[in-house]
């Protein structure tokens, strides 16, 4: 008798077993169909917090991390006051109650260069190497040639050169000098971009307090002015789009 029970016993768990693996097979087959391939999961692409460069903490010293931040970054490229912000190409800047992303401004130009702009597919993000530029905040009677000349005297005082507050004057004939001829092609080198409109200003000779920023590539200005010595600076020519460096001697 005991035995017969354990052959129904087993008889019960197969039946059971059997009718539990059909009704996974069936919902296996509504699930993905028979012919029908099975997509894989979309990756879940992090997007990390924005990061924003205040102007109006910087300028009142009210974060702490922020100014010790900026100071490293300037300390880099010894410089001080000619340059409000080091900013990197993936963070945002804001000044007053405007933030616009690096990005933003740097695609603009790279359209007004005629650039073509490589995004990434998957993330949407531009297939570009992070980099730094220099930002200046226009201020009440600025001007571009001071805003350059600033920079230029920021430039070589850290190189322990003094340059004379005449240097970018012309000579008695007229002629510009080497510093006016870098601080003429300086303005191939910049962009300024007005906040306030939202787009890349195309006049520099019209720059108003606080709506507009100076925007400098600091690797290719520095490339550039690493390559000039300083003691030959006179010898330097500008046709009106070149600069011309003096031969290595």
């Amino acid at each position: 008798m005991r035995k017969y029970l354990i052959i129904a016993a087993c008889c019960i768990v197969l039946i059971v077993g059997g009718f539990w693996f059909v009704s996974r097979q069936r919902e296996q087959l509504v699930k993905h169909p028979e012919g029908v391939p099975v997509l894989p999961a979309k990756k879940r692409v992090l997007i990390p917090p924005e990061k924003i460069i205040d102007y109006g903490k910087l300028k009142e010293e009210s974060d702490k991390a922020l100014t010790e931040l900026m100071k490293e970054r300037k300390a880099q490229y010894g410089i001080d006051k000619s340059i409000d912000m080091i900013v990197k190409s993936d963070e945002s800047i804001k000044v007053g109650d405007k933030t616009v992303r690096m990005k933003k401004i740097l695609d603009e130009i790279q359209l007004k260069q005629g650039e073509i702009l490589e995004t990434d597919l998957e993330t949407g993000a531009a297939l570009e190497k992070i980099r730094e530029y220099g930002i200046h905040v226009v201020q009440p009677s600025d001007n571009i040639w001071d805003i350059h000349f600033r920079l230029l005297k920021d430039y070589y005082e850290h190189k322990a050169i003094q340059i004379s507050p005449l240097a970018d004057e012309p000579d008695h004939f007229g002629r510009s000098s080497g510093v006016g001829k870098i601080l003429k092609f300086s303005e191939h080198m910049v962009y300024i971009y007005n906040l306030k409109d939202g787009k890349l200003e195309t006049d520099l000779d019209l720059i108003y307090p606080l709506t507009k920023v100076v925007i400098y590539n600091m690797g290719y200005i520095y490339a550039l002015l690493d390559r000039i010595d300083y003691k030959d600076v006179n010898r330097i020519e500008f046709d009106g789009e070149t600069l011309w460096l003096p031969a290595e001697q």
